[in-house]
């Protein structure tokens, strides 16, 4: 079982679906709470503190997807997309969005409880107090807190998500030298190096002065990305 007593907000349209996987859920430790639709998630989101969103993608209204792309612009909440479509351009799209992961249905539901103990312990306290100076990577004009998930540039901050987190940390480990695919891959969790990819390229919009160019977080063929600190 993964931390008990985090709360999870279940949003889908499928009341049969809610129901199941609150219990479920519950049953594993989860304090639970329920959304039909986008709109109700704000609503909840407004008034509660949750540590992780399980969002279904194909609902009425707002989708997940976009509903993903707005609560980035001003939160970090661990989210997990569940949806019938499975295709990689589709589990794309929802990494692209900002998602932590992404679940095609159907699941088996201990599939979901692994994913979402892995998510969790990657994720960021709310309160994670201060941080030391073994805590700060410095790159470029770039000030990195691996404790807070904060990136700084003068007065500019940037929050990451936990993956994006997890992949910095593990470049800011090995500064100069490359970190394959595969091993970013399992350390985040993911079943695809693709998803790598992806993240990467996240990364590489927000500390980039040229994405396409990148000067810090850079490809190496072959072997998988490096970080230069330089």
């Amino acid at each position: 079982m993964a931390e008990p007593q985090a709360h999870i907000l279940i949003v889908d349209d499928d009341a049969r679906l809610r129901a199941l996987l609150a219990k479920y859920l519950g049953d594993q430790g989860f304090r639970i709470s329920t959304a039909g639709d986008a709109a109700e998630a704000r609503r909840q989101l407004d008034m509660l503190t949750f540590d992780l969103l399980v969002l279904d993608v194909m609902m009425p209204g707002e989708d997940g997807i976009s509903l993903t792309r707005q609560l980035r612009e001003q939160s970090r909440v661990p989210i997990l997309l569940l949806t019938a479509r499975g295709e990689p351009d589709d589990r794309i799209a929802g990494l692209e969005a900002g998602a932590d992961d992404y679940l095609p249905k159907p699941f088996e539901p201990r599939e979901l409880t692994l994913r979402i103990g892995t998510i969790l312990r990657r994720a960021i306290p709310a309160d994670p107090g201060p941080s030391t100076e073994a805590d700060i990577v410095r790159f470029g004009a770039w000030r990195l807190d691996l404790k807070r998930g904060e990136l700084q540039r003068g007065t500019e901050t940037v929050r990451l998500t936990s993956g994006e987190l997890t992949l910095m940390r593990l470049l800011a480990e090995r500064p100069g030298t490359p970190v394959s695919r595969e091993e970013l891959a399992e350390a985040t969790g993911q079943a695809q190096e693709r998803t790598i990819d992806v993240q990467v390229t996240r990364l590489r919009r927000k500390i980039e002065d040229d994405p396409k160019a990148p000067h810090h977080l850079q490809t190496v063929r072959g072997k998988g990305y490096v970080l230069w600190l330089n």
